[in-house]
C-alpha cells in the first residue's frame, strides 16, 4: 500500500489536548499510515519469522481520560492478540519513531529467554549494534543504548526479566522525528527492515524459549 512517511504534524498529535480530540486525531491521521506499515512489510517479517504475520494496530479502546503518548502497529503470528507472544512492534512518539523486538508484560517466554540470552552472550551480544536501543518497560519513554549498558548492563537487564514478573525487554532503534528516513515511506520501511533482521536472532531465541 501507497503511503508518504511521517510528518512534523503526525507527531504533532501527540500534543493535542484531551483525550477525544486526541484519538480522533491518532484515527484519522495516524491509523491508517500504521495500517499502512503494517501490510508493507508483513510479506517481510512472514519470511523473517518463518510462518505468516498479522498486524495489529494500536486502538487504545481502554483508555478513558488520559490521552495517549504513543501509537504502535505490531506484527505476531498470531491473529488474536501479540502482548502475550513475541512480536516486532513500530510507534511513535512525540519526539521519534522506535521499531523494536519486543517481550511485554503478559509473555509466558520471559524467564527462558534471558535465561537463554544469558548463556549465549558471546554469540548474540556482539550482533546487537551499540546505537541500538533497550527499554524495560514498554509504556515508559527511557530507553539506554546497547553501547551503554555493555555485557554488564545487559546482564542485569536480562536477569531482572527472569526474576520480575512485571519486567519486560524491547530492543531496537529509535529515530528521532527529524530523520530525513522518518518522512521517506520507502527509506523507512527500509530502516525497519534492516533492523528487524538485525534483531530477528533475539526474535528466534525468544520463540525457542517458548
Amino acid at each position: 500500500m501507497s503511503w508518504t512517511g511521517f510528518q512534523d504534524k503526525d507527531f504533532d498529535v501527540f500534543s493535542i489536548p484531551g483525550l477525544e480530540p486526541r484519538m480522533e486525531a491518532l484515527k484519522e491521521q495516524i491509523r491508517p499510515k500504521l495500517e499502512s506499515l503494517g501490510e508493507n512489510l508483513r510479506p517481510d517479517l512472514s519470511d523473517l519469522a518463518g510462518e505468516q504475520m498479522f498486524v495489529h494496530v494500536a486502538k487504545h479502546a481502554r483508555r478513558t481520560v488520559n490521552p495517549p503518548d504513543e501509537t504502535w502497529v505490531a506484527w505476531s503470528t498470531q491473529k488474536r492478540g501479540y502482548k502475550a507472544h513475541p512480536h516486532f512492534q513500530v510507534g511513535m512518539r512525540k519526539p521519534h519513531l522506535f521499531a523494536m523486538f519486543a517481550l511485554i508484560y503478559e509473555s509466558p517466554n520471559k524467564p527462558d529467554f534471558a535465561r537463554n540470552f544469558l548463556e549465549q552472550m558471546d554469540e548474540l551480544l556482539p550482533f546487537i549494534p551499540s546505537s541500538f536501543v533497550v527499554s524495560q518497560d514498554h509504556t515508559r519513554p527511557e530507553a539506554t543504548p546497547v553501547g551503554e549498558l555493555g555485557r554488564t548492563g545487559m546482564e542485569k537487564v536480562l536477569k531482572r526479566l527472569q526474576n520480575v514478573k512485571k519486567a519486560e525487554f524491547l530492543c531496537g532503534i529509535r529515530l528521532d522525528r527529524n530523520h530525513p528516513a522518518v518522512q521517506e515511506a520507502d527509506r523507512l520501511e527500509s530502516e525497519i527492515k534492516q533492523a528487524f533482521q538485525t534483531l530477528s536472532p533475539l526474535y528466534r531465541l525468544a520463540v525457542l524459549s517458548g
